[in-house]
This record gives structure tokens, sequence and C-alpha cells, in this order.
């Protein structure tokens, strides 16, 4: 993922925790507000309690990342993605599928991503 199509600093963290929009899925929470840009900005949280290595963090948050990339969502929104446990063992599949699905009740439009 780009480095224009994520959120990297704290402050732009905080600012959709504290002004979006929740919606709940099976696998992750998906917290959305919208920006001026005319593209979504992504970020992803995996908390400790969740997971006790960084490097199963890690590759749970690479997961998000790329069914998040192969979704297709456009619009101008900043997202944040908050695994739950069951995204653990999801298969990716079913990631991509979440993923749309919430996108779309956040109002956001899906496209088949480009291979």
């Amino acid at each position: 993922m780009q480095r224009e199509a994520r959120l990297r600093k704290g402050s732009e963290f905080n600012s959709v925790y504290e002004e979006g929009t929740v919606i709940h899925g099976p696998f992750f929470v998906l917290r959305a507000r919208p920006n001026d840009l005319g593209h979504p900005r992504w970020g992803f949280a995996v908390g400790k309690r969740l997971l006790r290595k960084a490097t199963a963090r890690n590759r749970v948050r690479r997961r998000l990342r790329e069914a998040a990339r192969q979704s297709g969502v456009t619009g101008s929104m900043d997202l944040v993605l908050t695994a739950r446990r069951s995204a653990i063992d999801a298969s990716f599949a079913d990631l991509v599928k979440a993923i749309r699905k919430a996108a779309r009740r956040a109002g956001l439009e899906t496209t088949e991503a480009r291979r």
C-alpha cells in the first residue's frame, strides 16, 4: 500500500477514533471519517491483548492491509480497521468480503481490484 494511502501519525488515528462512524463486523471494527483527499487512507490496529507476539500481530496486520487493497474500496475517507480475535483464523476471501460489506455500510463504493 502506497504511503499516501495510509494513516501514519497517531493524531490521524485519534481523529478517526474520536470523530468517525463505527461499523462492527465479524473480523474487525471499522471506523470511518470523511477526508478531503479524494482517496481512502487506511490504518490498521491489532492490539497486544489479541496477540502477545509482535510477529503474530504483524502477520494479521499484513493480511488486513492486503485484503483492504484487494477490496477495491474507493471514496474519500480515512478508515481504521481494528482486528478482532476471529480475524486471526479467517480465510483471506472472508476478510476481503467483510471489508467490502463494511465499506458499503460506511457509504463507500467498492470495485473489483486491478491486478
